[in-house]
């Protein structure tokens, strides 16, 4: 029986400014999940986790904490972008449109900006994104530019294999 390698990420020569990647995988975002990760962050906005709060407010629901929807577009932009990452180097621009609330599933897609070869570090290069984040209706919930170091070909460090 033969081994065959799966997906293992793009590396800095495999990107070109102008791809499109519609990252494969939603995720529908739960009560459990926002509450856990407000409180893990040590938000004290009652409108994530105070469901007699959130019915006064205009939305009449909780809303997902938006550092859990960045966390989440990221997450999901990486199989794609920065599976072979060296290092995140910054969110810039980021824009949250419309509001995310529990049982929202999001699926996102990342598009290249720039590329350029690192001027300190000659096994990565530098790589920026535009990744949107969408709901189920098709409504943009988060938008953001992310810069990140990408290692070359044959640079990343190896990972151990049975």
């Amino acid at each position: 029986m033969a081994v065959k390698t799966g997906w293992e990420g793009r590396f800095f020569e495999d990107f070109e400014v102008g791809d499109i990647y519609p990252h494969p995988l939603g995720r529908t975002l739960t009560q459990n999940d926002n509450i856990s990760f407000t409180l893990m962050t040590q938000n004290t906005a009652s409108l994530h986790f105070d469901q007699h709060y959130a019915a006064q407010t205009e939305f009449k629901r909780p809303l997902i904490n938006s550092c859990l929807t960045l966390a989440l577009v990221t997450g999901q932009s990486v199989t794609d972008v920065s599976q072979n990452v060296f290092a995140n180097l910054g969110w810039d621009e980021v824009r949250l449109p419309n509001p995310v609330f529990e049982g929202d599933t999001l699926y996102s897609r990342s598009e290249v900006l720039e590329m350029r070869e690192s001027r300190s570090r000659p096994d990565v290069g530098v790589v920026t994104v535009r990744t949107e984040g969408h709901n189920q209706n098709g409504a943009l919930v988060i938008s953001f530019r992310r810069t990140l170091l990408v290692y070359r070909r044959g640079k990343k460090p190896q990972v151990a294999r049975p």
